[in-house]
C-alpha cells in the first residue's frame, strides 16, 4: 500500500511541474516547436535513465513511476507532431519527433551511465 502513496505523491508533483513548465514556455513564444513537451520529455528521459541504474523500490515508485510518469508525456508529443504535420509544418514535425527520440534515448543512456559511475549514490545497502 505504501507504494501507491509514493506514486501518488510523485505524480502530483510531476503534474504540477509539467503544468508550470508548460505555462512558462508558452509565454516565451519562441518557435512553432512544442518546446514545453520537448523539454519535459528530455528531462524525463535523462532522469529515468539515471533511476534505472538502480534505486530502491520506494525511490523508483516516487520518482520514476510517480513524478516522471506525470511529468513526461508520450501522447501529447504525438498529438503535437500530428498538428504540426497537418498544419503543413512538415519539417518542424519531423524534426520534433526526430530530436525527441534521438536526444531522448541519448539522454537516457547518459543518465544511466552517469548513475552507474557515481559509485554508491542512490544504491540500496546490501
Amino acid at each position: 500500500m505504501i507504494g501507491w502513496g509514493f506514486v501518488a505523491v510523485g505524480g502530483f508533483f510531476g503534474a504540477i511541474s509539467r503544468f508550470w513548465i508548460g505555462n512558462v514556455v508558452k509565454r516565451l513564444k519562441l518557435t512553432k516547436l512544442p518546446l514545453a513537451t520537448l523539454i519535459v520529455n528530455l528531462i524525463g528521459s535523462f532522469f529515468l535513465g539515471y533511476l534505472f541504474a538502480g534505486v530502491s523500490e520506494h525511490i523508483y515508485s516516487l520518482f520514476g513511476v510517480g513524478f516522471l510518469g506525470a511529468f513526461t508525456t508520450f501522447s501529447t508529443m504525438n498529438v503535437e507532431a500530428i498538428q504540426l504535420l497537418n498544419g503543413k509544418h512538415i519539417f518542424t514535425g519531423v524534426f520534433y519527433l526526430g530530436i525527441t527520440y534521438l536526444i531522448g534515448v541519448l539522454l537516457a543512456f547518459y543518465g544511466y551511465f552517469l548513475a552507474i559511475n557515481l559509485e554508491g549514490v542512490f544504491q540500496t545497502p546490501s
